[in-house]
């Protein structure tokens, strides 16, 4: 049946050209969106019937019915929707005729005069038409939606097509960053643009994606954050930097996780934890208030991101919620041992963060900004003033996730360095991988030469969409997810991490 649909709309193809009209189109002005011409309508308050103003609109063709000498066009565009009325004696002989050849999926343009029908539905009514790009599949289930999620992600432009929700969470991403944006200019941050790829990825750590560049014979790695660029700027007196873009971790996937996701990064010299805390609010409400979004529904809870957001402590949360005293390492080495296997292979920190991750994230479900971590889980931060064992640094939790974590940025050049070689050690002992026990040195050298105290954030940018639009998986905020190969030979060597 597809292959007939096929034949079918490729013979309109060749009818269209024989009556001398491009089935594919060119540039055609618009006045209105079709949304727009809807609203221009309403809102000139005309009586119901009467012919309004002059209106050029273009959209996909979404429902089409005729009356023989005349027909009833729905378009549909990134606004909304509007019906069209074509009518023979008014297009003329011709372009009804080829109106005719039109399939639900094309793109047409309409030229006329809004007003109403009879039964009070906001129509254009057609004297013109044009042909704008001839669709030769159908749409999916004759337009009635796409509901197969597999089909959705690796064919998102038949979901933004059918599906309303789809094309409001891209639009309410869109607004969300511009208004992050606006909001850090109008704070003085400039937006900058650092390496993808780098000689050794630095900031956090993860596995990285390796790459080849052939001319220089070397090995480069798609960046897992920004972080080391960004304090350079610092160095070099840009005093307030952001950057939004992607990042590349070659880890797994799951509803949180793609291994290529965006980040805002934001640096502020002579700024600290609180600033940072401050700003995140901001920007988080920013973001909320350019999507209508002050309360969202979310994993069966209504979230509340009106200010102020708690602070919490690491260790009391720990002690609340799963019961240990994090001072006594045998009693946390067991619960840590219920959790994970290899918990007898991880340093105390880093077991806390297995019953943190465990145990209290899940409860954290209105925002919550948590204090107060363990130093050792912290390399490029500095020590909480008066609690050298304690980082100062926050993490902002909302529905069990985290949304933002950001530092007093450590800018002690020597103490940097113990501590990124104490790192280097650990992970060349770990044998990860081909810049596992790697230092960064042009990093410590910008630092040598003076990087002023600061305050650091880091948002993920699709988690907040996904806090925002209520969505729950973070393929449905990212318009083309990673997917794993539809077929097994599609699959190379090496992939299981696919």
């Amino acid at each position: 049946m597809a292959d007939e649909v096929f034949s079918e709309r490729i013979r309109k193809v060749e009818d269209l050209r024989a009556k001398g009209i491009d089935p594919y189109g060119g540039r055609y002005e618009t006045t209105h969106t079709l949304a727009g011409a809807r609203e221009a309508w309403e809102a000139a308050g005309s009586p119901e019937g009467d012919a309004g103003s002059e209106v050029r609109v273009a959209g996909r063709v979404v429902a089409l019915r005729g009356h023989g000498k005349s027909a009833f066009v729905v378009l549909q565009d990134r606004s909304g929707r509007i019906q069209g009325y074509v009518k023979k004696n008014v297009v003329g002989d011709e372009a009804y005729d080829a109106f005719k050849l039109l399939d639900v999926g094309d793109h047409l343009g309409l030229a006329g005069s809004v007003g109403t029908t009879r039964t009070g539905e906001v129509t254009v009514f057609a004297r013109e038409l044009a042909y704008l790009g001839k669709a030769l599949r159908p749409l999916p289930e004759k337009f009635h939606g796409l509901r197969d999620t597999e089909t959705r992600y690796r064919q998102r432009y038949l979901d933004l097509t059918a599906n309303e929700e789809t094309r409001r969470v891209f639009v309410a991403r869109s607004r969300a960053i511009a208004a992050i944006r606006a909001e850090l200019a109008g704070r003085g941050f400039l937006e900058v643009e650092t390496p993808t790829m780098q000689p050794i990825p630095g900031g956090a750590i993860a596995r990285p994606f390796v790459t080849h560049h052939n001319a220089l014979g070397l090995d480069l790695y798609l960046r897992i954050a920004p972080e080391l660029y960004l304090k350079r700027l610092l160095v070099g007196g840009l005093d307030r930097v952001f950057e939004i873009g992607r990042n590349f971790r070659n880890e797994g996937l799951d509803t949180r996780h793609n291994p290529e996701f965006t980040m805002l990064e934001a640096y502020q010299a002579y700024a600290d934890l609180r600033d940072m805390m401050d700003l995140t609010e901001a920007l988080v409400g920013a973001a909320a208030g350019a999507v209508g979004a002050s309360e969202v529904e979310y994993g069966g809870h209504t979230i509340n991101l009106a200010l102020p957001w708690p602070r919490r402590g690491f260790s009391e949360l720990v002690t609340e919620h799963a019961g240990v005293s994090p001072e006594d390492e045998a009693v946390v080495l067991e619960k840590a041992r219920g959790v994970d296997a290899e918990a007898a292979n991880l340093t105390h920190a880093e077991r806390l963060d297995v019953l943190f991750g465990e145990f209290v994230e899940p409860k954290l479900v209105q925002p919550t900004f948590v204090v107060d971590y363990p130093k050792a889980l912290s390399v490029l931060c500095k020590a909480k003033p008066g609690e050298p064992h304690l980082a100062d640094r926050f993490e902002l939790f909302v529905a069990g996730t985290e949304l933002a974590n950001a530092y007093s940025e450590l800018n002690d050049p020597v103490e940097q360095r113990t501590r990124l070689e104490a790192q280097a050690a650990a992970s060349a002992a770990a044998a990860g991988g081909p810049t596992e026990g790697v230092v960064d040195e042009d990093f410590l050298l910008a630092l040598e030469h003076g990087m002023p105290s600061a305050g650091g954030l880091g948002i993920g940018i699709d988690r907040l969409i996904m806090l925002l639009a209520g969505h729950a998986s973070i393929r449905e905020v990212v318009l083309f997810p990673l997917l794993r190969p539809e077929r097994a030979a599609d699959v190379t060597a090496g992939s299981e991490d696919a």
